[in-house]
């Protein structure tokens, strides 16, 4: 009898566990299928690249992997958001899964990927999001920060 009771609160644990990592994001590899990106945040949490400068009104900071899923199917949304803010959005793409790219996933201090991170114009982080984003919704996202096409 305490066999079954053990048991029965390991799978309400483990089951509390899968949905809070799973309800972070509504598709995308914060669904899981990539798995986690574990990182520590750190005390910068903008890279001076990734700052805004001349004309462009906000950044829009994909952090992903080239061999993800989800974050090739954001490669769309990011070509497609460069054209038509172009010159208004600096879109900027780090590969986390790469040496070059995984201090950016500390910086950021990213659990899963995708994820996007939007700058305004001061440097200062306005919206985050986990999982695939539609273009829709960052068009939204910048809209909601002021910028326009």
């Amino acid at each position: 009898m305490k066999m079954n009771t053990k048991i029965k609160i390991l799978v309400i644990f483990l089951t509390a566990a899968y949905f809070c990592v799973i309800g972070k994001s509504e598709a995308g590899c914060g669904s899981g299928l990539c798995g986690s990106f574990s990182a520590a945040k750190s005390d910068t949490a903008v890279s001076q690249s990734d700052v805004p400068t001349g004309t462009y009104q906000a950044t829009f900071i994909e952090l992903g992997s080239v061999n993800c899923i989800p974050c090739k199917q954001m490669k769309s949304v990011m070509e497609a958001i460069e054209k038509e803010y172009s010159g208004k959005v600096k879109v900027v793409f780090h590969d986390v899964w790469t040496k070059e790219g995984k201090p950016y996933g500390a910086k950021y201090g990213i659990r899963v990927i995708p994820t996007q991170v939007f700058i305004d114009k001061n440097g200062k982080e306005i919206f985050r999001h986990e999982g695939y984003f539609p273009k829709e919704a960052v068009e939204k996202v910048l809209s909601d920060a002021g910028v326009q096409k």
